[in-house]
């Protein structure tokens, strides 16, 4: 068979990317066999780059930024696009208008998980941005799941467990328990799932392994890489 062409806009941060890559390759190998791998383009841009204008509130310059990879890798032959981050989908309207190849959007592909397992109030593990922009709770709405996040020291500490430590390859124990710590305080609260919200997280959180459900969104993302590259159809977001 004939494989569409992924896209992927990497580098934020180049951890999760290097996840992605694998994930995807490992999908088509056991989907086709034999020495099968995916017909990938990735664009990995500088991360310090997007962390300044996301730390300036430039998000308008930032969607443009990632907008200008998307047609480049339209231009390479991708014919659909992912923005291999959450905090990134902030703006991904705003990539999918800039492109005619399907953006699958990682809310929407993680929506569909929890809908499918009965999950209606997950609790959302991410960056600061993701946890309190309201994009991410919105866009899960349209599809009836009503997300829970941490309270402001949760959120902060997430937010620095991704930031200073996952970003920058380090996984540490303490912060693994920390985090843990967050789901079982969340289950008591009434969660009913976990999301792992930020596409380095599973580098320090196992979703089979944790107090609750764990859905990992970037396993999702590339799932669905796969399943439209072997001629499915990305989910589309609830009206």
């Amino acid at each position: 068979m004939e494989m569409r062409k992924i896209g992927l806009i990497g580098g934020m941060s180049f951890e999760s990317s290097a996840v992605y890559y694998r994930m995807v390759n490992e999908a088509v190998r056991e989907r086709l066999g034999a020495m099968h791998s995916a017909e990938v383009l990735l664009h990995s841009v500088d991360f310090q780059k997007i962390v300044d204008l996301q730390k300036a509130g430039r998000w308008e310059d930032a969607a443009e930024r990632l907008s200008e990879v998307a047609r480049g890798l339209k231009a390479g032959g991708a014919q659909c696009v992912l923005i291999c981050t959450n905090t990134m989908h902030l703006i991904a309207d705003q990539v999918q208008a800039s492109v005619d190849v399907p953006l699958i959007n990682i809310i929407d592909e993680t929506a569909a998980r929890l809908k499918a397992a009965g999950s209606r109030r997950p609790l959302l593990l991410a960056t600061r941005y993701t946890m309190e922009h309201g994009f991410y709770a919105e866009r899960m709405k349209r599809h009836g799941i009503d997300l829970m996040v941490p309270d402001a020291d949760g959120r902060t500490l997430t937010h620095n467990v991704i930031f200073d430590e996952l970003c920058a390859g380090k996984v540490l124990e303490p912060s693994r328990t920390a985090l843990v710590a967050l789901i079982e305080k969340a289950k008591a609260e009434g969660a009913d799932a976990v999301i792992l919200g930020c596409t380095e997280i599973c580098l320090i959180l196992d979703p089979a392994n944790l107090p609750l459900p764990g859905f990992d969104s970037t396993a999702i993302h590339a799932d669905a890489a796969v399943e439209f590259a072997l001629g499915g159809e990305a989910v589309s977001c609830a009206a």
